[in-house]
């Protein structure tokens, strides 16, 4: 009996997984599966072929997927997040290196199986970056991809190796056999700045500060910022960075000269933050009480990317500038949520 072709979607249930399962669905030109250890919301569950409630970790449930499905795309979202991860290293690495190491696997054997290569998409970081310092910072400007690669978390050190592994399998894998085995897969990786929703709520996550203060001004409570007032880094709407996922994945794979791609929409301050959510809300509290440690974070990581790659290569353009992200999207919709 011939395998079904599908799409994978790991760690479907968080809001990217959202936003592609409802694209995918929509053009209906592929069969979906998901794969996570939360299940679906019922509305987004309607709409994937099957729903497997597992672990990536779970490499007999990773045998399933090869005797029962053609794999030929794969949108690779589980992860244990930045702050969960300096909290418990361990659990990090094993999740998000050695998950990571078990889904390659997984679709080199599909490669191999249907002899074509599988396009195996990256959710990256701007964790995987590493400032040393606050003065090189301010010298560096707009940062490539292979610069200041000297991350500080056990996330970005994570996303960073997890990087390598991918243009391993692409370009590398098992060089010293006797047949080219590399090719069978077709690593794509996005490093993404800060992601903005306004469909979910801050869980307390490094770059949080900036719909923190939304959140707290929609319902009249007062906000103490745990970022200086100039912290600066690159941030996208969450729409954005769906599309973007969706656009590299569909790019022809000779108009694309890296494995890694810097992505950003805009670089806002705290302060300039601050300042478009009291125009929104005029008797907002918002207040500093630095946090040294997420500060130090903040400080390792750009002010702002390079990502002229991706817009030569795959056409990136994002359609959320600073005052769209604010004005049309987080804030109205934000707002609504405390009605």
């Amino acid at each position: 009996m011939l395998r079904k072709p599908v799409v994978l979607i790991t760690g479907a249930s968080g809001e990217i997984g959202h936003g592609l399962i409802t694209s995918l669905a929509g053009r209906g030109d592929r069969r979906i599966v998901t794969l996570d250890v939360k299940a679906l919301e019922p509305e987004l569950a309607r709409l994937v072929d099957q729903e497997i409630i597992g672990s990536i970790l779970d490499t007999a449930l990773l045998e399933r997927f090869i005797a029962e499905y053609e794999v030929d795309l794969i949108f690779h979202l589980a992860a244990l997040l930045s702050t969960r991860s300096e909290f418990t290293p361990i659990a990090a690495h094993q999740v998000n290196v050695e998950g990571t190491l078990h889904l390659l696997e997984f679709a080199q054997r599909q490669g191999e199986s249907h002899g074509r290569p599988v396009v195996f998409l990256y959710p990256s970081s701007i964790a995987a970056y590493g400032l040393p310092n606050l003065e090189a910072k301010d010298r560096a400007g707009k940062v490539g991809e292979d610069e200041f690669n000297a991350p500080s978390t056990m996330y970005g050190c994570n996303k960073l190796y997890c990087e390598h592994l991918g243009r391993y399998y692409a370009r590398h894998y098992k060089r010293l056999a006797p047949e080219i085995l590399a090719g069978k897969v077709d690593f794509r990786a996005i490093r993404f700045p800060g992601l903005i929703s306004a469909v979910t709520v801050p869980s307390g996550g490094t770059s949080d500060y900036a719909p923190e203060m939304i959140h707290a001004a929609a319902q009249g409570k007062p906000y103490a910022c745990f970022a200086r007032p100039d912290t600066r880094i690159p941030f996208m709407a969450m729409p954005d960075g769906v599309t973007a996922l969706l656009a590299l994945a569909a790019a022809p794979h000779g108009r694309l000269s890296r494995t890694v791609y810097n992505i950003s929409a805009f670089n806002p301050s705290a302060n300039e933050i601050e300042s478009i959510v009291r125009l929104a809300f005029p008797g907002a509290a918002i207040s500093y009480q630095i946090d040294a440690r997420r500060q130090g974070i903040l400080d390792s990581w750009p002010a702002d990317v390079d990502d002229s790659a991706a817009r030569h290569d795959w056409g990136f353009a994002p359609e959320y500038d600073l005052q769209r992200a604010f004005d049309g999207y987080l804030i109205p919709t934000i707002r609504q949520r405390y009605r």
